[in-house]
Protein backbone atom coordinates (compact mmCIF):
# COMPACT_ATOMS: atom_id res chain seq x y z
CA UNK A 1 0.00 0.00 0.00
CA UNK A 2 1.66 3.45 -1.07
CA UNK A 3 2.35 5.49 1.97
CA UNK A 4 1.14 9.23 1.77
CA UNK A 5 2.96 12.37 3.11
CA UNK A 6 1.02 14.72 5.25
CA UNK A 7 0.28 17.18 2.52
CA UNK A 8 -0.80 14.41 0.53
CA UNK A 9 -3.68 13.82 2.57
CA UNK A 10 -6.72 14.82 -0.12
CA UNK A 11 -5.03 12.79 -2.48
CA UNK A 12 -5.03 9.78 0.02
CA UNK A 13 -8.59 10.02 0.97
CA UNK A 14 -9.43 9.80 -2.95
CA UNK A 15 -7.12 7.14 -3.49
CA UNK A 16 -9.10 5.64 -0.50
CA UNK A 17 -12.51 5.98 -1.67
CA UNK A 18 -11.40 4.48 -5.36
CA UNK A 19 -9.74 1.79 -3.50
CA UNK A 20 -12.95 0.78 -1.93
CA UNK A 21 -14.91 0.95 -5.05
CA UNK A 22 -12.71 -1.77 -6.82
CA UNK A 23 -13.33 -3.67 -3.97
CA UNK A 24 -17.13 -3.38 -4.53
CA UNK A 25 -16.64 -4.41 -8.00
CA UNK A 26 -16.07 -7.82 -7.41
CA UNK A 27 -19.89 -8.11 -6.92
CA UNK A 28 -21.77 -8.62 -10.57
CA UNK A 29 -24.43 -6.69 -10.89
CA UNK A 30 -22.70 -3.71 -9.96
CA UNK A 31 -20.78 -1.72 -13.00
CA UNK A 32 -18.94 0.89 -11.49
CA UNK A 33 -16.00 1.66 -13.57
CA UNK A 34 -17.05 5.24 -15.38
CA UNK A 35 -17.13 6.00 -11.46
CA UNK A 36 -12.97 4.53 -10.51
CA UNK A 37 -11.95 6.65 -14.22
CA UNK A 38 -13.67 9.53 -13.01
CA UNK A 39 -12.30 9.76 -9.80
CA UNK A 40 -8.88 8.11 -11.12
CA UNK A 41 -8.50 10.86 -13.20
CA UNK A 42 -9.41 13.99 -10.53
CA UNK A 43 -6.78 12.27 -8.15
CA UNK A 44 -3.95 12.62 -10.85
CA UNK A 45 -5.25 16.11 -11.17
CA UNK A 46 -4.86 16.34 -7.71
CA UNK A 47 -1.49 15.16 -7.95
CA UNK A 48 0.05 16.31 -10.45
CA UNK A 49 -1.53 19.94 -9.45
CA UNK A 50 0.18 19.52 -5.77
CA UNK A 51 3.58 18.60 -7.20
CA UNK A 52 3.17 21.53 -9.47
CA UNK A 53 3.75 23.73 -6.08
CA UNK A 54 5.63 21.88 -3.59
CA UNK A 55 7.29 24.31 -1.26
CA UNK A 56 10.74 23.64 -0.42
CA UNK A 57 9.64 21.99 3.08
CA UNK A 58 6.95 19.44 1.04
CA UNK A 59 10.40 18.99 -1.21
CA UNK A 60 12.51 17.64 1.94
CA UNK A 61 9.88 15.51 2.51
CA UNK A 62 9.18 13.69 -0.29
CA UNK A 63 13.79 13.81 -0.95
CA UNK A 64 13.12 12.00 2.45
CA UNK A 65 10.42 9.27 1.85
CA UNK A 66 11.20 5.84 2.66
CA UNK A 67 10.03 4.35 -0.56
CA UNK A 68 12.46 6.07 -3.15
CA UNK A 69 15.20 4.04 -4.25
CA UNK A 70 18.28 3.42 -2.37
CA UNK A 71 21.74 2.75 -3.60
CA UNK A 72 20.73 -0.95 -3.92
CA UNK A 73 18.42 -0.53 -6.38
CA UNK A 74 20.27 2.10 -8.73
CA UNK A 75 23.03 -0.55 -8.71
CA UNK A 76 20.58 -3.54 -9.58
CA UNK A 77 18.93 -2.07 -12.47
CA UNK A 78 22.28 0.41 -13.71
CA UNK A 79 25.24 -1.33 -13.04
CA UNK A 80 25.72 -5.37 -14.53
CA UNK A 81 28.35 -6.56 -12.55
CA UNK A 82 28.71 -5.05 -9.86
CA UNK A 83 31.74 -5.90 -7.46
CA UNK A 84 31.75 -4.61 -4.06
CA UNK A 85 34.48 -3.27 -2.31
CA UNK A 86 34.96 -2.98 1.63
CA UNK A 87 37.25 -1.85 4.21
CA UNK A 88 39.57 1.50 4.42
CA UNK A 89 42.66 -0.57 4.73
CA UNK A 90 42.36 1.30 8.40
CA UNK A 91 40.02 0.19 10.72
CA UNK A 92 36.59 -1.26 9.48
CA UNK A 93 34.30 -1.37 6.54
CA UNK A 94 31.60 1.15 6.94
CA UNK A 95 28.22 0.06 5.44
CA UNK A 96 27.03 3.38 4.91
CA UNK A 97 28.90 3.90 2.43
CA UNK A 98 28.62 1.42 -0.31
CA UNK A 99 31.35 1.36 -3.55
CA UNK A 100 32.22 -1.18 -5.91
CA UNK A 101 33.25 -2.23 -9.65
CA UNK A 102 31.38 -2.54 -12.09
CA UNK A 103 29.83 -2.13 -16.24
CA UNK A 104 27.44 0.89 -16.78
CA UNK A 105 25.48 0.69 -20.17
CA UNK A 106 28.91 -1.27 -21.75
CA UNK A 107 31.36 0.91 -19.92
CA UNK A 108 33.60 -0.17 -16.67
CA UNK A 109 32.95 2.24 -13.79
CA UNK A 110 33.56 2.61 -10.18
CA UNK A 111 30.43 3.12 -7.97
CA UNK A 112 30.49 4.83 -4.94
CA UNK A 113 27.30 6.11 -2.63
CA UNK A 114 25.19 6.33 0.48
CA UNK A 115 22.99 3.45 1.60
CA UNK A 116 20.21 4.23 4.06
CA UNK A 117 18.58 0.86 3.89
CA UNK A 118 14.93 -0.02 3.66
CA UNK A 119 13.89 -1.34 7.04
CA UNK A 120 14.61 -1.73 10.82
CA UNK A 121 17.44 -4.19 10.54
CA UNK A 122 18.94 -2.48 7.28
CA UNK A 123 18.99 1.17 8.61
CA UNK A 124 20.42 0.18 11.55
CA UNK A 125 23.15 -2.08 9.69
CA UNK A 126 23.87 1.26 7.19
CA UNK A 127 23.48 3.86 10.09
CA UNK A 128 20.78 5.38 8.19
CA UNK A 129 23.54 6.38 5.47
CA UNK A 130 25.21 8.78 7.98
CA UNK A 131 29.22 7.61 7.02
CA UNK A 132 31.48 7.06 9.30
CA UNK A 133 35.56 8.00 9.13
CA UNK A 134 36.19 5.04 7.65
CA UNK A 135 33.38 5.08 5.03
CA UNK A 136 34.98 8.39 3.45
CA UNK A 137 38.50 6.87 3.74
CA UNK A 138 37.42 3.68 1.47
CA UNK A 139 35.68 6.40 -1.28
CA UNK A 140 39.00 8.15 -0.84
CA UNK A 141 41.02 4.63 -1.66
CA UNK A 142 38.07 3.73 -4.28
CA UNK A 143 38.47 6.89 -5.74
CA UNK A 144 41.87 6.78 -6.27
CA UNK A 145 41.96 3.24 -7.51
CA UNK A 146 39.47 3.90 -10.01
CA UNK A 147 41.98 7.00 -11.05
CA UNK A 148 44.50 4.72 -11.38
CA UNK A 149 42.73 2.24 -14.07
CA UNK A 150 40.84 5.04 -15.95
CA UNK A 151 37.89 4.14 -14.55
CA UNK A 152 35.05 6.61 -14.34
CA UNK A 153 33.57 7.25 -10.91
CA UNK A 154 30.10 7.78 -10.34
CA UNK A 155 28.68 8.98 -6.90
CA UNK A 156 24.95 8.43 -5.67
CA UNK A 157 24.19 11.13 -2.63
CA UNK A 158 21.55 10.53 -0.18
CA UNK A 159 22.44 11.24 3.19
CA UNK A 160 21.22 14.13 5.97
CA UNK A 161 24.89 14.17 7.18
CA UNK A 162 27.80 12.33 8.54
CA UNK A 163 27.48 10.69 11.56
CA UNK A 164 27.65 12.56 14.45
CA UNK A 165 29.00 10.65 16.92
CA UNK A 166 31.85 10.81 19.20
CA UNK A 167 33.92 7.74 18.18
CA UNK A 168 33.05 9.47 14.85
CA UNK A 169 34.94 12.71 16.10
CA UNK A 170 37.54 10.75 18.03
CA UNK A 171 38.91 9.10 14.02
CA UNK A 172 39.05 12.25 12.69
CA UNK A 173 35.45 12.80 10.74
CA UNK A 174 36.05 16.29 9.76
CA UNK A 175 39.47 15.38 8.37
CA UNK A 176 38.08 12.24 6.82
CA UNK A 177 35.54 14.31 4.88
CA UNK A 178 38.06 16.94 3.93
CA UNK A 179 40.21 14.68 2.16
CA UNK A 180 37.18 12.68 0.50
CA UNK A 181 36.58 15.96 -1.07
CA UNK A 182 39.98 16.45 -2.09
CA UNK A 183 40.25 13.21 -3.40
CA UNK A 184 37.19 14.56 -6.11
CA UNK A 185 39.51 17.29 -6.83
CA UNK A 186 42.31 15.60 -7.44
CA UNK A 187 41.77 12.19 -9.45
CA UNK A 188 42.15 12.74 -13.33
CA UNK A 189 38.77 10.41 -14.44
CA UNK A 190 35.18 12.11 -14.71
CA UNK A 191 33.43 11.67 -11.46
CA UNK A 192 29.76 12.50 -11.94
CA UNK A 193 28.25 12.88 -8.63
CA UNK A 194 23.49 12.47 -8.40
CA UNK A 195 21.71 13.76 -5.41
CA UNK A 196 19.66 11.57 -5.61
CA UNK A 197 17.62 11.95 -2.06
CA UNK A 198 19.10 14.11 0.77
CA UNK A 199 22.37 15.92 0.20
CA UNK A 200 23.12 16.48 3.63
CA UNK A 201 26.12 18.69 4.88
CA UNK A 202 30.33 17.97 4.23
CA UNK A 203 28.73 14.10 4.39
CA UNK A 204 27.64 14.86 0.79
CA UNK A 205 29.79 17.35 -0.49
CA UNK A 206 32.82 14.75 0.15
CA UNK A 207 31.13 12.67 -2.47
CA UNK A 208 29.73 15.20 -4.96
CA UNK A 209 32.51 17.23 -5.52
CA UNK A 210 32.07 16.13 -9.10
CA UNK A 211 32.57 17.15 -12.94
CA UNK A 212 29.22 17.05 -13.26
CA UNK A 213 26.64 17.47 -10.24
CA UNK A 214 22.93 16.27 -10.76
CA UNK A 215 20.46 16.27 -9.20
CA UNK A 216 16.65 15.12 -8.98
CA UNK A 217 13.89 17.37 -9.29
CA UNK A 218 12.75 16.42 -5.80
CA UNK A 219 15.78 16.08 -4.12
CA UNK A 220 17.58 18.37 -1.99
CA UNK A 221 21.26 19.44 -0.71
CA UNK A 222 22.19 22.12 1.79
CA UNK A 223 24.80 22.72 4.25
CA UNK A 224 22.50 21.74 7.50
CA UNK A 225 18.91 20.30 7.73
CA UNK A 226 15.88 22.54 7.87
CA UNK A 227 15.38 21.43 11.61
CA UNK A 228 19.27 21.83 12.33
CA UNK A 229 18.83 25.39 11.13
CA UNK A 230 15.92 26.17 12.68
CA UNK A 231 17.15 25.16 15.69
CA UNK A 232 19.78 27.23 15.41
CA UNK A 233 18.24 30.29 14.21
CA UNK A 234 14.62 30.17 16.44
CA UNK A 235 15.61 27.78 18.78
CA UNK A 236 12.79 25.66 17.44
CA UNK A 237 12.85 23.11 14.77
CA UNK A 238 8.76 24.01 14.11
CA UNK A 239 10.33 26.75 11.95
CA UNK A 240 11.73 24.35 9.64
CA UNK A 241 9.47 25.35 6.63
CA UNK A 242 10.65 28.79 7.22
CA UNK A 243 14.24 27.51 6.99
CA UNK A 244 14.20 25.50 4.40
CA UNK A 245 12.77 27.88 2.18
CA UNK A 246 15.27 30.45 3.23
CA UNK A 247 18.19 28.12 2.78
CA UNK A 248 17.30 27.70 -1.08
CA UNK A 249 17.45 23.50 -0.66
CA UNK A 250 15.62 22.37 -3.88
CA UNK A 251 17.37 21.52 -7.63
CA UNK A 252 15.31 24.40 -9.24
CA UNK A 253 17.01 27.02 -6.25
CA UNK A 254 20.57 25.29 -6.76
CA UNK A 255 20.66 24.92 -10.46
CA UNK A 256 19.81 28.85 -10.64
CA UNK A 257 22.66 29.24 -8.31
CA UNK A 258 25.13 27.20 -10.27
CA UNK A 259 25.39 24.87 -7.85
CA UNK A 260 24.18 21.76 -9.74
CA UNK A 261 25.08 21.46 -13.20
CA UNK A 262 21.42 19.81 -14.35
CA UNK A 263 17.71 18.52 -13.15
CA UNK A 264 16.87 14.84 -13.70
CA UNK A 265 13.08 14.62 -14.00
CA UNK A 266 11.06 12.25 -11.33
CA UNK A 267 8.08 10.58 -12.33
CA UNK A 268 4.49 12.54 -11.45
CA UNK A 269 4.23 12.26 -7.43
CA UNK A 270 7.72 11.51 -7.06
CA UNK A 271 10.67 8.50 -7.68
CA UNK A 272 9.29 6.68 -5.01
CA UNK A 273 5.51 6.24 -7.23
CA UNK A 274 7.53 4.57 -9.79
CA UNK A 275 11.03 3.86 -8.86
CA UNK A 276 12.10 1.96 -12.17
CA UNK A 277 11.32 5.25 -14.29
CA UNK A 278 13.19 6.92 -11.97
CA UNK A 279 15.71 4.93 -11.74
CA UNK A 280 15.90 4.98 -16.16
CA UNK A 281 15.63 8.74 -15.97
CA UNK A 282 19.04 9.07 -13.67
CA UNK A 283 20.90 6.42 -15.87
CA UNK A 284 19.99 8.31 -19.01
CA UNK A 285 21.43 11.35 -17.52
CA UNK A 286 23.94 9.99 -16.09
CA UNK A 287 25.22 7.93 -19.54
CA UNK A 288 24.91 11.90 -21.18
CA UNK A 289 26.73 13.36 -18.65
CA UNK A 290 29.62 10.70 -19.35
CA UNK A 291 29.93 11.07 -22.78
CA UNK A 292 31.26 14.29 -23.24
CA UNK A 293 33.96 13.67 -21.21
CA UNK A 294 35.24 10.78 -23.73
CA UNK A 295 38.33 11.47 -25.02
CA UNK A 296 39.85 14.18 -22.97
CA UNK A 297 42.79 13.84 -21.05
CA UNK A 298 43.17 13.64 -17.29
CA UNK A 299 44.42 17.35 -16.92
CA UNK A 300 41.73 19.03 -18.57
CA UNK A 301 39.29 16.93 -16.80
CA UNK A 302 40.57 17.91 -13.20
CA UNK A 303 40.98 21.64 -14.11
CA UNK A 304 37.45 21.81 -15.40
CA UNK A 305 36.45 20.03 -12.16
CA UNK A 306 38.25 22.91 -10.18
CA UNK A 307 37.17 25.60 -12.23
CA UNK A 308 33.72 24.67 -11.72
CA UNK A 309 33.79 24.83 -8.20
CA UNK A 310 35.87 28.14 -7.99
CA UNK A 311 33.31 29.53 -10.21
CA UNK A 312 30.08 28.90 -7.81
CA UNK A 313 29.24 32.33 -6.30
CA UNK A 314 30.50 34.45 -9.00
CA UNK A 315 28.73 36.42 -10.99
Amino acid sequence: MASFLDFEKPIAELQGRIDELRETASSPELDIDAEVSRLQAKSDKMLRDTYARLTPWQKTQVARHPERPHLKDYIAALIDDFMPLGGDRAFADDQAIIGGLGTFRGRKVMVIGHEKGDDTASRLRHNFGMGKPEGYRKAIRLMKLADRFGLPVLTLVDTSGAFPGVQAEERGQAEAIARSTEACLEIGVPLIAAIVGEGGSGGAVALATGNVVLMFEHAVYSVISPEGCASILWRTADKAPEAAEAMKVTAQHLKDLRVIDGIVPEPLGGAHRDPAAAIASLGTALESALKDFDGREPTAIRTARRQKFLAIGRA
